[in-house]
C-alpha cells in the first residue's frame, strides 16, 4: 500500500511554469511506475507522463518537449515539470502508482485503470 500526496499546483500565465511534486509513503517507491495524468473540466482523464522504475520516461504527444518527469527515489517523491504552458493544459493532476509486482523497467501503461494507488489531485489553471 502507498499513498500519494500531490503539490504544487495553481494559477500560472500562458508561457510559464510550474513543477508538480508527488510525494509517495511506503518502503519500495523505487520499485513502482509512477504517472501523472490529468483532467479537464468536461473531459476524461488523460495520460500525461510515466516513468519507470528503470528511468523510462514517456509522454503524451500533448505534452511532449513541454514536460518532464523524473524522480527521487531517496525522497521517495516524482516530479512534474510543466514549461511553455497554455490554457489547454488547465485541469487537475493527479498522481498515480503501479504495483511493484505490476510494474516493468521499461513500459508504462497509460490508461487509468492500469494504476493502483491515486493522489488526490492537484489544480492547474493557465491563464491566456
Amino acid at each position: 500500500q502507498v499513498q500519494l500526496v500531490e503539490s504544487g499546483g495553481g494559477l500560472v500565465q500562458a508561457g510559464g511554469s510550474l513543477k508538480l511534486s508527488c510525494a509517495a509513503s511506503g518502503r519500495t517507491f523505487n520499485r513502482y511506475t509512477m504517472v501523472w495524468f490529468r483532467q479537464a473540466p468536461g473531459h476524461e482523464r488523460e495520460f500525461a507522463a510515466a516513468i519507470t522504475w528503470g528511468g523510462f520516461r514517456y509522454y503524451a504527444d500533448s505534452v511532449k518537449g513541454r514536460f518532464i518527469i523524473s524522480r527521487d527515489n531517496a525522497k521517495s517523491t516524482v516530479y512534474l515539470q510543466m514549461n511553455n504552458l497554455d490554457a489547454e493544459d488547465t485541469a487537475i493532476y493527479y498522481c498515480a502508482a503501479r504495483d511493484p509486482g505490476r510494474s516493468l523497467l521499461g513500459s508504462a501503461p497509460s490508461t487509468p485503470d492500469a494504476y493502483d494507488y491515486w493522489g488526490q489531485g492537484t489544480q492547474v489553471t493557465v491563464s491566456s
